[in-house]
């Protein structure tokens, strides 16, 4: 064990870290930022050498929104796909960047393009991340109409992640926007009924329900602040929990 090494037992055995396009543009606002790349690679790497299995879905909004597209005009089916390459585009960046950060890392796409990517294949992500690989989820769940919040519930689920963690730009789940409301305050902790007849925006419907339906802990934490992911899972009380009991 080298030297200040963290000797704290982690809360979680496997889960789920999503992403969003967006926070990989960091402050360009749009593409890819490669110190922010940097950074999460980093940090990934310190939740790896706990020992904690994790695997990684990744939305393509930095590069192409379908929802945004298919409001003008395009075919929502074709924007989708679209959206899905982008997240391909994405995973791929994260993997050169984890790589780089020494973790080894597989992407397993939901639409085949083997020359890149891995298809996905519910056993094979499983036996990758019992040998201590990262794994990237792309394409989403590989059908239109569904996020990638959905599919970041769907394969913690496959997987049998203890919980998703959810990247935002917010430090957990407000009453209100905290940017146009000053009033709101931050729930550290409620339950998928209260997110859902609430609107609070925590996921899509499809994902919260989903979440719910199979007892999937959900933590919602700023990713602008370093060291909140590993915090998380050497389980600080960083952001907001959505669970079966608020309590």
């Amino acid at each position: 064990m080298t030297a200040g090494a963290d000797t704290r037992r982690p809360a979680y055995r496997r889960i789920v870290l999503k992403l969003s396009g967006e926070a990989l543009a960091g402050s360009l606002g749009y593409g890819i930022d490669p110190p922010v790349l940097d950074r999460i690679g980093a940090e990934v790497r310190e939740v790896a050498d706990l020992g904690v299995q994790l695997a990684i879905v990744i939305g393509g909004g930095n590069i192409f929104r379908g929802v945004a597209a298919s409001a003008g005009g395009m075919d929502r089916a074709t924007a989708d796909y679209m959206g899905m390459l982008a997240t391909i585009i994405n995973a791929l960046a994260l993997q050169d960047s984890l790589e780089k950060a020494g973790v080894q890392t597989r992407v397993l796409s939901a639409i085949e393009m083997r020359a890149v990517a891995e298809p996905y294949i519910r056993r094979r992500a499983i036996r990758h991340l019992e040998k201590g690989r990262v794994v990237i989820f792309a394409a989403g769940t590989g059908n239109p109409f569904f996020t990638t919040d959905t599919a970041g519930a769907l394969r913690a689920v496959e997987i049998g992640a203890d919980a998703i963690i959810k990247a935002t730009k917010v430090d957990g789940v407000y009453s209100a926007d905290p940017n146009i409301d000053p009033a709101a305050r931050r729930l550290e902790r409620l339950t998928y009924i209260e997110v859902l007849n609430r609107g609070l925006g925590v996921m899509d419907t499809t994902a919260i329900s989903l979440c719910m339906d199979n007892k999937l802990p959900i933590v919602v934490f700023d990713l602008m602040r370093a060291g909140n992911i590993k915090r998380i899972v050497l389980g600080e009380p960083v952001g907001s929990v959505v669970s079966a009991s608020a309590g």
